[in-house]
């Protein structure tokens, strides 16, 4: 049996390739984010090491919680590095500052702030403690004096001695090149721009003077660094930590290392919706095999092999072919690594990664293995068993492989209701729950069974949805027309099984267009109802989303402009859980924005105190009056509820904090919005043009937007995101369409005698090609429809879960969904050519005489 498998084998390539395919590139786009993660993982760890390289302790205020990053972390003052430099044991230390220091290029445009962050900070005279190596010039000693990182530099043509403007939180400066460096062996840190200072000029510019970030150490000879932590750790505040400095590497590299696995997890994600409609293509093309090999079967069970012995046949193929494709998919996959590397090192702005060669892990290797060839077998499972179950006698018949083939079982019956029931209770767990750490896995595994649901269940409707569909063909194409509908609904457990591959992914783009659409929808809604500033300020390509103070009042001075209300971010510990804060300049928003309070009043804050959305006033039993412990970062502090408000759609917080008590809670005081009311009988239009003239020198990193502008870029940022995630879903769709191509070129193996009395009857070659691509086009369209149809319905319960984040606008997109079915026919066409023209070439004769 073993042999006759092999032979098998060898004798149908082309079938073993067909049914690969699929397997192939759903591995590869697994191993490819597999090896993206772990190369760059690998380039962190290096260059966050190398960096700590020769800092022996670091000293900083100690983290409230384990979601601290250095930059939420507390200033330490000065005093403190006076308190370590007696400490024994320590040879050197010198405080270190850092902030957001974005370059101005050439073309006065700023550099970066939209990926990797841009990032600024002091450059002593202890070189041991600083990761920078100068490429040309030396490191920056005297005011107004910077070093560049060799990428930007490169980039946009800075030489030593060149002057460059660079944006702060406060103004723009101007700074004279002093040197060219790299991050370690690198030209820059992961496409993160650098900018490095003198103490005194960082200290200034990232508004900490008489403050460090951080305090580094340099032990003495021989001493022990552990010993050394004791010491300090003994002689420090209780808010002041220290801690070995290859400890704060790791963190460090950990916390980009944590961004960079979300985003692996959502690649691999993709790489499990094309493997899940690959499945369906290999279950479908083994049922095909094994309807085209009755007769080879039933001869070997005639001759006496046991069912087990053609169980074991039909699975050690796909195994076969599971171990083939998969190792063919581990070496895309290097290819598809390398490429997404490439694409990062664009996005990070074209700074080298030395050391990041491509990583394979034998981690990856196995998942690659385990899930190309688990995902075939499990696939060939229903058709092995099938196979094992063959009558010798019926087997024979002449008609076997279409008999039974109209019906539904009782069990597969059953097995549509389990699957749909079960789905649609996943489903309404995961987007209705509570629970968010398991929401996104529950609706993956709820919308998994309900695609298996329709997909076992669409057996039902392929008839009398094929028919339709082939309607018009059948009208305009004439016989071949006829012939095609006739074809697509003669075994409707088939074209059932094809269109559900292009159901699926079809199904998810309809969904994500639904979702989309109805975002859109309710931002507009919500900017026309709750949001009447007739001008926004906000930060233009800024990372760390702040600015001035400065411009607030600068705005305040243009002539026509008559409110401006500035918008404060920050996040503070509540329930063990980081949360998000708003702080309003003292008056004026309730003129720009409708809150809907329902107790209290806005103009309340003005006096200090937070109002609260109802939801945390009642999870709390708060109300106007009572006080309130807010855990901010330097320390907690107690504030009176003021009001209790119910929309938050626009400001997306459920806290909003007076700007005196905001002041008291945080040292950075910097604005994130502003919102400008223009006096009335004023052009908003001039007055935009006037504000952003006053700010375009000193400010060029700000924007000023009115409302249909406002609009139109939060319309864009989702048509973005909507744009990223249909393309990653258009690997499913192609594998789809890969399996029609699949089906139709298997099908016209077990259609040779049909198709050769078409021929010897009078059909051409043209009418030949003519059916093959309309039977492909009506597939694709059943496809296409019943994905529609799904992923309208997973729209609407989407759309449904996110009201109370204030999407409550549901819009059904009709014009983009008929596209979508108009692309499903055209694909269709390009998917039968290769199956139409291998039926038009068949020699009459020999396919007359097959068997």
């Amino acid at each position: 049996m073993w042999r006759a498998t092999v032979k098998g084998l060898i004798a149908h390539k082309l079938r073993l390739a067909l049914t690969a395919l699929s397997v192939v590139l759903g591995v590869s786009f697994v191993t490819g984010t597999y090896v993206l993660t772990d190369t760059l993982g690998a380039f962190f760890d290096g260059a966050f090491a190398e960096a700590t390289a020769g800092t022996d302790v670091l000293v900083q205020s100690a983290a409230g919680t384990d979601d601290d990053t250095p930059d939420a972390l507390e200033p330490v003052d000065e005093s403190v590095l006076t308190t370590v430099q007696g400490v024994d044991g320590v040879r050197v230390a010198e405080g270190m500052v850092g902030g957001f220091a974005q370059m101005v290029g050439r073309d006065g445009k700023p550099i970066g702030g939209q990926g990797p962050p841009t990032l600024g900070f002091s450059w002593g005279p202890t070189t041991e403690l600083y990761p920078l190596t100068i490429h040309a010039g030396t490191k920056p000693d005297a005011p107004g004096e910077v070093a560049i990182d060799a990428a930007t530099a490169r980039k946009q043509h800075f030489g030593v001695g060149d002057r460059i403007k660079i944006l702060f939180t406060g103004p723009a400066e101007e700074f004279t090149v002093s040197a060219i460096v790299g991050f370690g062996k690198s030209d820059n840190l992961g496409g993160a721009t650098i900018a490095a200072f003198t103490l005194a000029d960082a200290q200034r510019v990232v508004g900490q003077r008489g403050k460090y970030d951080q305090i580094g150490i340099v032990a003495d000879d021989g001493a022990s660094v552990d010993a050394l932590v004791q010491r300090l750790e003994g002689a420090l505040p209780d808010d002041i930590e220290a801690r070995r400095g290859e400890e704060v590497a790791a963190d460090e590299a950990d916390q980009i290392k944590g961004q960079i696995n979300f985003l692996g997890t959502a690649l691999r994600f993709f790489a499990g919706i094309a493997l899940f409609v690959g499945a369906f293509i290999i279950a479908n093309t083994f049922s095909i095999i094994v309807a085209q090999r009755t007769k080879e079967l039933a001869l070997l069970r005639a001759l006496g092999a046991s069912g087990r012995q053609v169980l074991g046949s039909v699975l050690g193929e796909a195994l076969a072919i599971g171990v083939a494709a998969s190792i063919a998919g581990i070496g895309l996959g290097l290819l598809v690594g390398a490429g997404l590397r490439a694409l990062f090192q664009t996005i990070a702005g074209g700074g080298n990664l030395p050391g990041a060669s491509i990583l394979l892990l034998p981690r990856t290797v196995v998942v690659g293995l385990v899930v190309g060839t688990g995902t075939t077998l499990v696939s060939a499972i229903a058709p092995a068993r099938r196979a094992s179950r063959l009558s010798p006698v019926a087997a024979m018949r002449e008609d076997w492989s279409t008999a039974g083939e109209a019906g539904l079982s009782v069990l597969r019956l059953v097995g549509v209701a389990v699957a749909l029931a079960a789905g649609g209770a996943l489903l309404g767990r995961g987007l209705f729950g509570s629970d968010v750490a398991l929401r996104f896995a529950i609706i993956g595994a709820g919308a998994l069974l309900v695609f298996v649901g329709v997909a076992l269940g669409s057996a039902l409707v392929t008839r009398p949805l094929t028919g339709v569909i082939g309607a018009p063909m059948a009208r305009i194409g004439g016989v071949a027309g006829r012939l095609a509908r006739q074809n697509a609904a003669r075994n409707p457990k088939r074209t059932a099984a094809t269109a559900a591959a292009l159901m699926v992914g079809l199904g998810m783009v309809s969904a994500i267009t639904v979702m989309g659409s109805s975002i859109k929808t309710s931002l507009n809604k919500v900017i026309d109802e709750a949001f009447s500033a007739d001008l926004t300020v906000t930060p233009k390509g800024n990372q760390e989303g702040v600015f001035s103070p400065e411009v607030a009042e600068r705005v305040r001075k243009v002539e026509g402009v008559d409110q401006v209300v500035s918008l404060r971010f920050g996040t503070f510990q509540a329930e063990g859980r980081r949360r998000f804060l708003i702080s309003p300049s003292e008056r004026g928003l309730a003129s720009v924005l409708d809150l809907d309070v329902q107790q209290g009043s806005v103009d309340a804050l003005a006096d200090g105190g937070v109002l609260l959305h109802e939801d945390i006033a009642g999870k709390r039993g708060l109300g106007v009056g009572d006080t309130l412990r807010m855990d901010l970062p330097t320390g907690p502090i107690d504030v009176n509820v003021d009001g209790i408000f119910r929309d938050r759609r626009v400001l997306d917080t459920s806290y909003l904090l007076s700007r005196r008590d905001y002041e008291r809670g945080f040292t950075e005081q910097n604005d994130g919005v502003l919102l400008v009311d223009v006096a009335e009988g004023r052009e908003v239009a001039a007055a935009g043009r006037q504000i952003t003239k006053g700010l375009e020198d000193d400010f060029p990193n700000v924007q000023v937007r009115d409302q249909e502008a406002f609009k139109e870029e939060a319309s864009a940022n989702v048509n973005q995101i909507l744009a990223l995630v249909s393309a990653l879903l258009l690997l499913a769709v192609i594998i789809a369409l890969l399996g029609i191509a699949n089906t139709l070129a298997l099908s016209i193996f077990e259609r040779t005698r049909e198709l050769g009395l078409l021929r010897a009857v009078g059909m051409s070659r043209r009418q030949t090609r003519r059916m093959v691509r309309a039977e492909s086009v009506i597939v694709a369209v059943l496809g296409a429809v019943l994905g529609i149809v799904v992923g309208v319905g997973f729209g609407i319960l989407i759309v449904r879960a996110l009201y109370d984040e204030g999407i409550r606008q549901l819009t059904v997109p009709a014009g983009q969904l008929v596209v979508l079915i108009v692309a499903a026919a055209v694909a269709g066409i390009l998917a039968a050519i290769f199956p139409a023209r291998r039926a038009a070439r068949l020699d009459i004769l020999q396919a007359i005489a097959s068997d």
